[in-house]
C-alpha cells in the first residue's frame, strides 16, 4: 500500500481520536444528569423551551397526508428492528465469545436522550425515541458485521464502496495474495 495513504489514514485516525476526546470533555462540562427531566438545562432554559413547544394534537392533525399514510409502515418497522436487536445480542454473545473478538457495547450506538428536550411535543418525542433506537441498532449491527468481516475475510472489495466501516482501512488490498497470507486474521486463535 502507498505509504502516503497509510500516513494519511493514521493522521485521520489520530485527529478523529482527538476530536472524540474534545467532544467528550466539552459534553462533560456542559452536562449534569441527576435530574433527567432537566437534563443539560437550567430551570429558566427549560421554561423557555416549554414555551416554544407545539401542542401535540394540532401538530399531528396538521401533518401532511403522506405522514399519516406512512405512519403504520414506519412504526411497524419497530418489530423487525427489535427482532434484529435480539438476534445481534445472541449472535455476538455466542460467536464473539467463541472467536475471542471484543464485544460491541450496544450503549455506544443506541442513544435515546432527545425525548428529554422540553421544546418537543409528545409526537416529536416519540419520533426521537424511534429514530434513536432504529439508527442506533443499525449502527450497532454495522459494527458487529464489521468485526465479523475483520475476523473472517478482511479483504477490500475490487469496487469502491460508498461508506466503508471503521475497520476497512486495515483490510488487505483486493488481489494481494501475499498480504492476505500474512494478515493477522489468518492466524486464528485455537478455540
Amino acid at each position: 500500500m502507498d505509504s502516503e495513504i497509510v500516513r494519511l489514514r493514521e493522521e485521520i485516525a489520530g485527529l478523529q481520536d482527538k476530536l472524540r476526546i474534545l467532544e467528550d470533555s466539552e459534553e462533560a462540562l456542559q452536562t449534569s444528569k441527576p435530574d433527567l427531566d432537566r437534563m443539560f438545562f437550567d430551570d429558566d432554559t427549560v421554561e423557555q423551551h416549554r414555551a416554544q413547544r407545539s401542542p401535540t394534537i394540532p401538530y399531528v392533525l396538521n401533518l401532511p397526508f403522506g405522514a399519516h399514510v406512512s405512519a403504520p409502515f414506519v412504526y411497524g418497522m419497530v418489530f423487525p428492528i427489535a427482532f434484529l436487536d435480539i438476534c445481534l445480542f445472541i449472535y455476538q454473545g455466542v460467536c464473539f465469545r467463541l472467536w475471542k473478538v471484543a464485544r460491541v457495547r450496544r450503549a455506544d450506538y443506541v442513544v435515546i436522550d432527545r425525548h428529554h428536550l422540553a421544546y418537543l411535543n409528545g409526537m416529536e418525542k416519540l419520533n426521537c425515541v424511534y429514530c434513536g433506537y432504529a439508527n442506533g441498532i443499525f449502527a450497532f449491527a454495522q459494527e458487529i458485521a464489521a468485526r465479523t468481516e475483520q475476523f473472517w475475510c478482511p479483504i477490500k472489495h475490487a469496487s469502491k464502496i460508498a461508506q466503508p466501516h471503521s475497520h476497512y482501512a486495515d483490510f488487505t488490498e483486493f488481489g494481494d495474495a501475499e498480504a492476505w497470507q500474512e494478515h493477522p486474521s489468518r492466524k486464528k486463535p485455537k478455540t
